[in-house]
């Protein structure tokens, strides 16, 4: 899947976000190893705690349908500037997709990228966790 590809989903997808409390647009695609794009939205809740993050989005429905191993990840927001995924989310991606790229563009097509392991150095990996 190209670059163009995707960002034609991004823009498609980011419509379709439910920000009806902050009009803050965020559109994510999940890449697999095997080149599968699954596509995920923010959408919130009055109850600002329980919104969900587009990124975790596509992580969560890409984990759902069976896909284990990934290659990168696509953001997209409103923002004049590209914008990283939340602290929360980073987190989730490190726990399943710890050496992905993500790739975040502007709303205006800007485009910054940066390893995974970069925008969180030090992340906790859960080791001794289980028994």
């Amino acid at each position: 899947m190209d670059e163009q590809e995707i960002l034609d989903i991004l823009r498609e997808t980011k419509k379709q976000a439910l920000a009806q409390y902050s009009n803050f647009h965020v559109s994510a695609v999940l890449v697999t190893n095997d080149e599968h794009a699954v596509a995920g939205i923010n959408i919130e809740s009055s109850s600002y705690g329980l919104t969900i993050c587009a990124e975790r989005v596509a992580l969560f429905k890409a984990l759902s349908e069976g896909y284990r191993k990934f290659d990168r990840l696509y953001v997209m927001s409103d923002l004049k500037e590209p914008c990283p995924p939340c602290g929360a989310c980073r987190q989730m991606l490190i726990d399943y997709a710890p050496n992905i790229r993500v790739i975040m563009y502007s709303s205006d097509g800007k485009k910054e990228e940066a390893f995974l392991k970069d925008l969180l150095p030090n992340a906790f990996h859960g080791q001794g966790l289980t028994k």
